[in-house]
C-alpha cells in the first residue's frame, strides 16, 4: 500500500509541476505569466482540498452522497439561467458573472455521480445482478446528469462520464448481458444526435480527412500534429516552441499536450503517458485494498475517471480521436477541473489511510491472479443469485 500511495503522490506532483512549467511556456509570448499565476492559485486551493479529503474519513461521503448529487443537478440547471450561466463558443457550461467564469458544474457532477454510484453499489450489491436494481434505477439518475451535460452541449464530458459510470456499475456487479443493450442504445442515440449537429459532423469529417480540412475545422488538430512532429525525440527546447504563437488555438487548455511534445519531445510525452498509467494502476490497487465496498467502487470510479479523461485528451491531440474538448488532468489550464481532480486524489489517499491491511496490494493482487481468482470478484463482491425482474 505504501508503494501505491508513494507512486500516486509522486506522479500527481510531477504532472502538476510539468503543467505549471508548460503553462508559463505556452503563454509567455502572449500573456506573460498570467496562466502560471492563475493556475498556481487554483493549484494551492486544490492541494488544500486534497489534504482535507485525505485527512477526513471517506466513509462520511456515504451520508452526503445524495445531497451532493442534488447540488450537482441544481448547478447543472443553473447554467441555463440567464445572467447566471455563461455562453461561450456556442456552449453554456459555466457559472459566472459578466465575462468572468467562476465554475464549471459538470466537473463537480463527475465526482458527485461517482460517489452516489458507489453508495448505491454498496447498498444494493446483492441485487446488482438484476435488471431493476442494476440498470433501471441507477440508470435514471445517471441519465438525468448526463442529459443536462449533453444539453449544454458537452459531448466529451457526456461520453467520459457515461463510460466511467458503466465501468463502476460493472465492478459493482451488473451483468454484461444487461449493460450491453444500454451501451448499444447510447451509441445509437449519440449517432442520431451527431447526424443533426453540423458542427460535430464537420469535426468527424475533419478527423477522417485531416489534409482536406487543415485550413478549416481541422486546423487545430492539424497544427497540433505539426507541433508533435516538430519536437522529435528530445524536443526543440523549453520555451522554443513555435506552434504556441497563435498556430495552435487553446494550446494552454485542451491541446497543451502538443506543446509538451514540441518543446520536450517524444520522451517527455511518453513519460506523461507512463505517469497517468501509474496513477490508474495505483488508484485501482488502493481501491482493491479498501476496507469496504464503498471504498472499492469509489476508488475504481475515480481511477477510471482520471485514466479515461487523460486517454481521450491525448487521443484528440494525436488525432486518434475526433475533437472532444476535454482538459488534460493536472496539466491543462482551468480551475474547476484541477480542483475536482486533486480532491479525487485526496479521496483515494483517504481510502488508502483507512485500508484494512498494511501489506502491498500489488502482492495481494498478484497472488489472486496466480491462483486464478479475479481480485475484483471476491466473495464479498458477488451478488446473490436472483431471478431477473
Amino acid at each position: 500500500m505504501k508503494v501505491a500511495v508513494t507512486v500516486l503522490v509522486f506522479c500527481v506532483g510531477a504532472l502538476l509541476a510539468l503543467g505549471l512549467v508548460m503553462l508559463y511556456s505556452s503563454g509567455m509570448a502572449l500573456v506573460g505569466a498570467h496562466y502560471l499565476v492563475t493556475q498556481s492559485a487554483w493549484c494551492v486551493l486544490g492541494l488544500l482540498l486534497c489534504v482535507v479529503a485525505t485527512l477526513v474519513d471517506y466513509a462520511l461521503l456515504r451520508k452526503i452522497a445524495w445531497p451532493l448529487l442534488a447540488v450537482a443537478v441544481v448547478l447543472l440547471v443553473l447554467v441555463f439561467v440567464p445572467h447566471v450561466g455563461l455562453r461561450r463558443n456556442g456552449a453554456t457550461r459555466w457559472l459566472g458573472h459578466g465575462r468572468t467564469s467562476l465554475f464549471q458544474p459538470s466537473e463537480f457532477a463527475k465526482l458527485a455521480l461517482l460517489i452516489a454510484l458507489a453508495w448505491y453499489g454498496e447498498r444494493y450489491q446483492r441485487q446488482m445482478g438484476t435488471w431493476k436494481r442494476g440498470i433501471l434505477i441507477p440508470g435514471l439518475f445517471i441519465a438525468l446528469v448526463l442529459g443536462l451535460i449533453f444539453k449544454e452541449p458537452d459531448r466529451g464530458t457526456t461520453i467520459l462520464l457515461a463510460g466511467t459510470s458503466g465501468l463502476t456499475l460493472l465492478i459493482a456487479g451488473v451483468r454484461w448481458r444487461h449493460i450491453l443493450p444500454i451501451i448499444a442504445a447510447g451509441l445509437g442515440g449519440l449517432a442520431v444526435s451527431l447526424r443533426h449537429d453540423p458542427m460535430r459532423i464537420k469535426r468527424i469529417l475533419a478527423w477522417l480527412h485531416p489534409e482536406q480540412s487543415k485550413s478549416g475545422v481541422g486546423y487545430q488538430a492539424y497544427q497540433a500534429m505539426l507541433a508533435l512532429g516538430a519536437g522529435g525525440w528530445s524536443g526543440l527546447g523549453l520555451g522554443n516552441g513555435r506552434q504556441k504563437l497563435g498556430f495552435v488555438p487553446e494550446n494552454h487548455t485542451d491541446f497543451i499536450f502538443s506543446i509538451i511534445g514540441e518543446e520536450l519531445g517524444l520522451v517527455a510525452t511518453l513519460l506523461v503517458l507512463v505517469a497517468f498509467a501509474a496513477i490508474v494502476v495505483c488508484g485501482l490497487c488502493i481501491a482493491l485494498n479498501s476496507r469496504d465496498n464503498f471504498g472499492l467502487f469509489l476508488g475504481c470510479g475515480i481511477s477510471c475517471l482520471i485514466g479515461l479523461q487523460a486517454a481521450i485528451n491525448i487521443g484528440v491531440v494525436t488525432s486518434a480521436l475526433p475533437n472532444k474538448g476535454l482538459p488534460l488532468p493536472f496539466i491543462s489550464y482551468g480551475g474547476s477541473n484541477l480542483l475536482i481532480m486533486l480532491t479525487s486524489v485526496g479521496i483515494l489517499l483517504s481510502i488508502a489511510r483507512q485500508a484494512k491491511a498494511p501489506d502491498s496490494i500489488l502482492c495481494r493482487s498478484a497472488s489472486d491472479l496466480a491462483s486464478g481468482d479475479n481480485p475484483f470478484r471476491k466473495s464479498r463482491l458477488k451478488p446473490a443469485r436472483s431471478q431477473d425482474t
